[in-house]
């Protein structure tokens, strides 16, 4: 083996990381599609040459799920020796392609230097064009594309990608978007051959292992500062999707310097949110990071000591055919139970229960020209209230790292007003320090269209911490009195949407929020004064809601 020393390691570990970061704004940049260009939502990695993760930039964690999984498909699939340079793989599938749903486009690209691999770019958008349809099992969500080449040796596979574009509902914005993620991935190549060209190979491949090694040494340090034992916690799933509200658990077991995460879901549902395996382990790592050490390097190394499983076909491990296109709701609940064990064996160290919904909204229609549009969004709401602050107000949590969509953009593009955008009052769950506030996002619909919607948090809300409050939940209110309707619905030419999403939980009893802290709330407007008596103002407390409200 080279050897190297830690300064060298250090030097090639941020030049790794300034490339992805390089790549995905390379992506943002020359995409096409609000989704992508708008949003941000993509994300981009590099890749060992064993298909361990080297390096992935900091955008969605979810992607992760689909990052992890295509390496090994590719290999599976093809043999070392029939990889060349120049060759592009692309695949979507949960089950045979690496991915976690459908809309995540993944491409991904080995890099040679000279007549070795050295790693591989990948990179995954989600392309928002595979809409109104169907979730009772994966065959109605779109087209499935295990892990084939797109470009063979540099040279586009003309008849593969005709293919794809024909199942898109907006093809132009595919095809400018694959070119994107094309761009980006030969970004990546050219300055990963760069860096073995500055530094050598091998010295880049060592480095790569050592950083690896690093993040597997602080997330056993950090497991290790745990006392041994298990530690449990339950919430529940609910959906406007299906009419139960669902019991999930995890018990985490925490022996030595490792960690064993088990969880217990129902069985799969016949709708787009079950949990494909891959897509767990990245929530899974995501939160465990989060809690024991942010700082520790987003490589393959910091999964090594965790071990993870749920019953085969359930909620959160589901088989083949399951539908999983809204995975991501379920995902947002396994963040949250995982911290809230953790709660119990870290206190102090993990915030409340955020917002935990990642509401999607899915507009679809036609132009006066017949051409068909495409408009997603996911909302965000309020952040859980952390151990010394108030949680933060109209952010995505955990899982999803989106950006939303600018009104102007929105309405340059679409026919949809928005009429408002703003912070719910009283949405954000009270406390020493209190949650972050929730979103409400009303649409005037200009030309008839359908309309879908996902969200939780209607029934079981975001709780609180060491006594903190929940905060408030979702409501969606479509009009002529039609509220958090599942499915797909018609609307028309002047119809307004409401919707409104989760606060965060609150931190510690609101019998310890300082005066101020509660005139400032409601200056603010994100009490009410009517709010802080109800919360604050019994008995003695009486007096700080009198002069909180002078």
């Amino acid at each position: 083996m080279t050897k190297i020393d830690p300064i060298t390691v250090e030097v090639i570990g941020s030049a790794l990381t300034s490339i992805v970061e390089e790549m995905g704004e390379a992506l943002v940049r020359a995409s096409y599609s609000t989704n992508i260009k708008e949003r941000r939502d993509c994300s981009t990695a590099l890749f060992d040459r064993h298909g361990n993760t080297l390096c992935q930039a900091e955008h969605i964690p979810m992607h992760l799920g689909s990052f992890i999984g295509i390496i090994p498909h590719i290999n599976k699939r093809y043999a070392a020796k029939d990889i060349k340079p120049g060759d592009v793989f692309i695949g979507n599938d949960a089950y045979e392609g690496g991915a976690t749903h459908l809309p995540d486009i993944v491409l991904a690209e080995p890099i040679f230097h000279g007549d070795t691999m050295v790693g591989w770019a990948v990179n995954t958008a989600h392309h928002a064009d595979f809409a109104d349809r169907g979730h009772a099992h994966i065959y109605q969500e779109g087209l499935r594309i295990p892990p084939v080449r797109l470009y063979r040796e540099g040279e586009l596979q003309q008849d593969l990608q005709d293919m794809f574009l024909l199942n898109c509902q907006v093809p132009h914005e595919r095809l400018s978007d694959l070119r994107a993620q094309m761009s980006a991935n030969r970004l990546c190549v050219q300055r990963m051959q760069d860096l073995c060209t500055k530094y050598g190979a091998d010295k880049v491949l060592a480095a790569g292992d050592a950083l690896q090694d690093y993040a597997e040494r602080k997330m056993r340090a950090g497991i290790a500062a745990i006392p041994d034992g298990t530690y449990s916690f339950t919430d529940y799933f609910d959906s406007n999707q299906f009419s139960d509200v669902m019991e999930l658990k995890v018990d985490i077991t925490v022996k030595g310097d490792a960690m064993h995460l088990a969880f217990d879901a129902p069985p799969q549902v016949p709708a787009g949110l079950n949990v494909i395996y891959t897509a767990l382990l990245a929530t899974s790592y995501y939160a465990v990071k989060a809690v024991i050490d942010p700082t520790i390097l987003p490589n393959a190394g910091l999964s090594r000591p965790i071990t993870v499983e749920a019953p085969h076909g359930s909620l959160l491990n589901c088989r083949h055919p399951a539908a999983v296109d809204g995975r991501i709701a379920a995902c947002q609940r396994v963040a949250d139970l995982v911290q809230g064990a953790l709660a119990k064996a870290l206190p102090g160290k993990v915030t409340a229960a955020g917002n935990g919904a990642c509401t999607g909204a899915l507009f679809t229609g036609t132009r006066e020209d017949g051409s068909l549009w495409v408009y997603l969004e996911t909302i965000g709401g309020g952040g859980g209230a952390r151990p010394t602050a108030d949680g933060l107000s109209g952010v995505h949590v955990h899982m999803t790292n989106t950006s939303n969509l600018p009104v102007e953009a929105l309405e340059l593009e679409y026919p949809l007003t928005l009429l408002r955008y703003e912070l719910v009052n009283g949405s954000a769950g009270a406390g020493t320090w209190r949650g972050g506030m929730g979103l409400r996002r009303v649409y005037r619909i200009e030309a008839d269209c359908r309309f879908s919607v996902e969200g939780g948090r209607l029934a079981v809300y975001p709780w609180g911490l060491e006594g903190g409050l929940q905060a408030t939940g979702s409501h969606f209110d479509f009009g002529n009195g039609q509220q958090n309707l599942p499915g797909t619905v018609q609307l028309r030419t002047g119809q307004v949407v409401e919707l409104v999403t989760p606060g965060g939980g609150g931190y510690g009893s609101p019998s310890g929020r300082s005066l101020d802290a509660i005139r400032r709330d409601i200056k603010e407007e994100r009490i009410t004064p009517e709010f802080a008596e109800r919360v604050y103002g019994h008995g003695a407390e009486q007096k700080i809601y009198r002069a909180a409200t002078a």
